[in-house]
């Protein structure tokens, strides 16, 4: 149960990153702002390390790993940050989406336990955590058809391979690093074809809970590569059963069931797990034997790429009482654009990295309906 405390002073942004490129820095800040309104308070940056008696709402540009070194800060349940906290670094990962091999390796703190309580959410792959174990699990999933190998800090889909014989594994195993495969670990997974992404969420910030589903969309930067382009969400105030409530296609219902599914297993199986921001990727597509599949890909317990769509929806929850749903989206365009008149903007320049970049959000339906 979350604990009773004296309100928060202010909204802090805590970057733990080595390096936050311009665009995003800039869209951190005024995710920030919004959670300040959100609040009732201030955004602060503080001269000096903060600690629990400062009563800070933070922002984390990551999930938070060890709660008893977050604990001084004052970050004690999902009332103290808009994000979220785990126990060790593979948690916060797309490898707690699959169970080991039998006999593998694996670090501080792993349990089974999370991946066969979650099974029915989840599509066919193992984790490993070393070259020896990624061998024998591809050999097993081969059987049965082509296998996605996907590193587990990469974003976005980077840096993920499809491979079809074993032989083909090689080269993938040796683009990784050792300590970072024995830490955080290496998923391989049943590839689907004819994929489609969903996205089932929930936001928990100043009393108020939202939840959503939606649909993420591509876009092409100016090297013409595929990345992230925004989110479209359709989100109502309450709980993920608030949202089951809607006329649902089948698919659909079945994703949002799967990632509470998911979340429960969580909440169940990770010690010191909390948080405010919850988001699940849902792939539904075509396995090797043209049989229809559907699995929470992995989990987002920090701030993302629609969390611009959440705070507006969150701030129209908290403007309209009897709101009780809304269409909201966030997008991410680079070269020009014109603004829509209800755009929300959140970054817009000449990124060093990137070049020409805005990034903006918009709400464009509002449902009074009980």
């Amino acid at each position: 149960m979350p604990h009773s405390r004296e309100p928060k002073t202010a909204v802090v942004l805590l970057d733990t990153r080595e390096h936050s490129p311009d665009h995003e820095h800039a869209v951190h800040l005024k995710l920030a702002d919004c959670l300040a309104q959100l609040l009732g308070i201030d955004r602060a940056e503080p001269t000096r390390p903060p600690t629990a008696a400062d009563r800070y709402y933070y922002l984390p540009t990551d999930t938070l790993v060890d709660p008893q070194r977050y604990r001084r800060l004052g970050i004690l349940d999902e009332q103290d940050l808009f994000g979220g906290l785990v126990a060790h670094p593979y948690m916060a990962t797309k490898a707690i989406s699959h169970p080991l091999p039998a006999g593998a390796s694996f670090p501080v703190g792993w349990t089974d336990a999370f991946a066969h309580q979650a099974g029915d959410a989840l599509l066919r792959g193992y984790t490993v955590f070393s070259r020896v174990d990624a061998r024998r699990a591809a050999q097993a999933l081969l059987r049965e058809g082509p296998v996605r190998v996907k590193p587990v800090l990469a974003c976005a889909g980077r840096g993920q391979q499809v491979v079809a014989h074993i032989d083909e594994l090689e080269p993938a195993l040796a683009q990784l690093d050792d300590q970072a495969l024995a830490t955080c670990g290496l998923v391989l997974e049943e590839h689907l074809d004819d994929v489609q992404t969903f996205s089932v969420g929930q936001v928990h910030v100043a009393g108020l809970v939202c939840s959503y589903y939606g649909t993420q969309q591509l876009t092409h930067d100016h090297q013409g590569t595929e990345v992230y382009g925004g989110s479209d969400l359709l989100v109502v105030r309450g709980g993920y059963e608030a949202l089951l409530q809607l006329p649902l296609e089948d698919h659909l219902r079945l994703a949002i069931t799967q990632a509470m599914t998911y979340e429960r297993a969580a909440q169940q199986h990770f010690p010191g797990f909390i948080a405010s921001r919850r988001n699940y990727d849902i792939a539904r597509g075509l396995d090797a034997h043209q049989h229809l599949r559907s699995g929470v890909l992995e989990q987002s317990w920090r701030l993302g790429g629609a969390s611009s769509a959440e705070v507006l929806a969150l701030q129209a929850f908290a403007d309209d009482p009897a709101l009780q749903r809304v269409r909201a989206s966030s997008h991410e365009v680079f070269g020009p654009v014109e603004l829509p008149a209800d755009a929300t903007l959140f970054y817009q320049g000449h990124d060093s990295e990137l070049g020409q970049l805005s990034k903006f959000a918009r709400i464009r339906h509002h449902d009074h309906r009980e």
